[in-house]
């Protein structure tokens, strides 16, 4: 009886551990989320100062929420259109502020620099410090576990779907600065877009999911418990940022003007790092563990969903709000627009050969860091300027590969995660 009973300790113990991970997630999301929703619930209004950090720290716990169960539901989801709800909900938290500015600005057109304020916050933001933060943390990494001088990140070759997808929006959106508006015209075929990128991840190549903390706690569940678990982690992290997206929006305003900070500044930077937070944090994670590859193609996808979805989703809710057929832009949020979509341009050529260089991403971060002093007009189309010129250059350099990643979203293969993660993914075109 002891020689048989010896054995299935460690499997009681590896049972119980994915519990006590869940209980301590959920604890800690708890004392952020609870607060928020009793005063949001029995219509308290707090300082400005006091309810942007009561409810900014319940968006953040949200997406927590939500980060963790769009991860572990790859473990059960099959299919395009389960894909494509699955992307829809897990974009809900960086997009519901943005959101909520572009419907009010709809009836009150001084809202529209807050849409576009966060929508170029969160889009410099992923790519000037998301980016080039996983590359560097991947390559301290593999020096440390002996690698022979690592100076880059190789990408998969079914990245390059990605990258296409991003290269061909990337000029499409400079019809924004150009025109000084987003028209709901383009943010239609901007969504259009999106929707094209959904089939084709769909209908790409399996590949496990790779799950790490509380995602892969959920996903050592029992599978009905699991699936339970998933759905009710969406509905209340749903819940929470429904309930707490507008006065956050509106509270991170108001601090702003009590602070004596431009509220412009504060929309565009503080609104984008909260909602943001899990998703870095998540692939920093991965960088930290050697998975750098899967860690910078996690964030080269968000970023296919912000320069496709967001702004393609903007002029729709400005329409629904009040609006007319285009959302118009002043001098400032032109130059904004303007300098986010050079800096896309810049990061897709920089990686067109599949290869995030050390100096690419140092250059990346570097240019991100040197734009908050400046305040000018000028300084900043000079900045502009210099994202311009290193896109030419990365180019030019990469020239071989631009027809190919061009093509990529039309003949290309991408990658979709599916599967069980301590299983072997299935075959390409066979379903579970």
């Amino acid at each position: 009886m002891l020689a048989t009973g010896r054995p299935a300790a460690p499997a009681a113990k590896a049972s119980r551990s994915p519990r006590r991970t869940l209980t301590r997630s959920a604890l800690i999301t708890a004392i952020f989320i609870v607060p928020a929703v009793v005063i949001r619930v029995i219509g308290l209004h707090p300082d400005p100062v006091a309810a942007l950090s009561i409810y900014g720290a319940a968006v953040v716990s949200a997406s927590f929420l939500l980060a963790w169960a769009a991860e572990a539901a790859q473990i059960d989801v099959s299919g395009g259109f389960a894909i494509a709800v699955l992307a829809l909900v897990a974009v809900l938290p960086e997009y519901a502020v943005d959101l909520y500015y572009a419907y009010v600005s709809g009836h009150n057109p001084d809202y529209t620099q807050y849409a576009a304020a966060n929508m170029t916050g969160s889009n410099r933001l992923l790519m000037g410090l998301g980016w080039p933060v996983v590359v560097l943390v991947s390559i301290v990494v593999a020096r440390r576990a002996g690698a022979r001088k690592p100076d880059s990140v190789a990408l998969e070759p079914a990245n390059r779907v990605e990258l296409g997808f991003l290269l061909i929006a990337g000029v499409v959106a400079f019809v924004m600065p150009a025109s000084g508006q987003i028209h709901f015209a383009l943010g239609l075929a901007l969504l259009a877009w999106f929707g094209f990128y959904l089939y084709k991840v769909s209908h790409g190549d399996v590949e496990e999911p790779n799950l790490i903390g509380t995602a892969a706690a959920l996903g050592e569940l029992p599978d009905r418990s699991r699936r339970i678990a998933v759905i009710g982690l969406f509905v209340a992290s749903g819940v929470v940022i429904v309930l707490c997206a507008k006065p956050f929006a509106e509270n991170l305003v108001a601090a702003g003007t009590e602070l004596g900070i431009d509220r412009f500044l504060l929309v565009q930077w503080l609104a984008p790092l909260a909602s943001e937070a899990p998703e870095f944090i998540i692939a920093t994670i991965f960088a930290a563990r050697g998975k750098g590859t899967a860690a910078i193609a996690t964030l080269i996808s968000s970023k296919v969903n912000q320069w496709t979805l967001l702004i393609g989703s903007l002029p729709v809710a400005h329409l629904l709000g009040g609006g007319g057929f285009s959302l118009e832009l002043d001098s400032r949020q032109v130059e904004e627009v303007l300098l986010t979509a050079v800096q896309t341009m810049m990061g897709v050529a920089l990686i067109l050969a599949l290869r995030f260089q050390r100096a690419a991403a140092w250059a990346l971060l570097g240019l991100f860091v040197v734009q908050f002093p400046i305040t000018s007009t000028s300084g900043r189309l000079v900045l502009c300027g210099v994202y311009a010129a290193v896109a030419v250059a990365g180019l030019i350099i990469n020239r071989r590969h631009l027809a190919a990643t061009v093509k990529a979203p039309f003949v290309g293969t991408a990658i979709r995660h599916s599967g069980h993660p301590h299983q072997q993914p299935e075959a390409p075109g066979h379903s579970r």
